[in-house]
């Protein structure tokens, strides 16, 4: 648990904490009140957060990062997800994600630009659900021709490249790199998701590449693409769980204030029973995703527990949210509600990164059939 922190930890914890306290909080107020335009508040965001030094957490020692381990970044997270402050995704810098590693020249084109926010990147691994066959590439020389459709590429319409999972001829499953504006790339639809993300469907026409944009080597695309979406999971677990503490922190003021009733809701027996529970799962749920980071921390290999904690974690606060909107009343109810928006926020993470009914089928396989997993 996080107060098993040593010093070092614990610094992090608090200069995080200070972060969101002295910068975040007055900077939102600012920009809800009209009085700040977004993009500069997020600007002043990533300079306190260097100066704090949490920016370059996620980012490689070679190009200025201090990078943090799973239990450093886990804390960090969890933290700034606790208060729920909307300029909070500004205080870690990108990461290199699939990128890691990359060819020399794909450094300087891709990954530096990247890295500096320069350029921004996509992910595109999911095919529509009536496609007939994975995107493909086709050797041409020493150039790959790419065709096929990529569905639900998050940030796809406004990226400046595109990450991209192939069926490679004689190779496999591969990872390629595509500018977003090449010859043959076209942007089939862009759409918005419940929770305010926008996503988009690329389709692509005979895309010459040249072979060096391959991230690593032929045929491993498919675990290149699951360690990110490893790392990520728990991201979302601990963004989940900083959540959770927010929504009860909420929920406790709202129980202790004066009903209209006269008295506060918290005084009722039936409010209490609800309340606990969910003070319950949130403790849970806290205590699952430290013992995962730490597992990670270690070098242990969290396929499993990753899978487990970004399940309950999503789902835990999911119920939380919506017992929180029931134990508020009908104002939550209100678009501008503040539970109401988080709901929306949250529903999306039970599908995201894996569904999570998808997830179970492929934890209890490797459990049966590999052995992996702690409990």
């Amino acid at each position: 648990m996080p107060e098993s922190l040593n010093s070092t930890l614990s610094d992090l914890q608090s200069r995080t904490a200070a972060l969101c306290q002295d910068v975040l909080v007055p900077l939102a107020a600012r920009v809800h009140s009209g009085e700040l335009p977004r993009a500069v508040a997020l600007a002043e965001v990533r300079e306190a957060a260097k100066s704090a030094g949490l920016f370059g957490l996620t980012q490689p020692a070679e190009f200025g990062g201090r990078p943090g381990g799973p239990l450093a970044l886990t804390l960090v997270r969890d933290t700034l997800a606790s208060f729920n402050n909307p300029l909070s995704g500004a205080v870690l810098g990108p990461g290199p994600g699939v990128l890691a590693d990359c060819r020399p020249e794909l450094k300087d084109t891709h990954l530096a630009p990247l890295l500096a926010g320069e350029k921004r990147a996509a992910f595109a691994i999911t095919e529509p659900a009536d496609a007939s066959r994975h995107t493909w590439a086709e050797r041409d020389g020493t150039d790959l021709l790419v065709s096929g459709v990529k569905s639900y590429v998050t940030g796809g319409a406004e990226a400046d490249f595109v990450n991209t999972l192939v069926e490679l001829e004689g190779a496999g499953r591969t990872l390629v790199v595509i500018d977003r504006h090449s010859p043959g790339v076209h942007l089939v639809e862009r759409f918005e998701s419940l929770d305010g993300s926008h996503h988009a469907v690329l389709r692509f026409d005979q895309v010459r590449i040249p072979e060096t944009r391959i991230l690593g080597k032929p045929g491993e695309g498919m675990p290149r693409s699951m360690g990110q979406i490893g790392d990520t999971r728990l991201a979302i677990a601990a963004q989940a769980t900083g959540l959770a503490r927010w929504t009860l922190g909420f929920l406790n003021e709202q129980l202790s204030a004066p009903h209209r009733s006269g008295q506060p809701l918290g005084d009722r027996e039936g409010v209490r029973l609800r309340y606990a529970d969910l003070r319950i799962q949130a403790y849970a749920m806290r205590s699952m995703l430290y013992r995962t980071a730490r597992l990670a921390e270690a070098g242990n290999n969290i396929r499993n527990e990753g899978m487990a904690c970004k399940i309950f974690a999503t789902e835990t606060l999911g119920r939380i949210v919506d017992d929180g909107i029931q134990l508020s009343g009908g104002q939550a109810l209100s678009l501008s509600h503040p539970l109401a928006q988080l709901y929306q926020r949250v529903r999306a993470w039970r599908i995201a990164e894996g569904a999570n009914d998808v997830l179970r089928i492929n934890l209890a396989r490797g459990a049966l059939e590999f052995g992996l997993g702690e409990i």
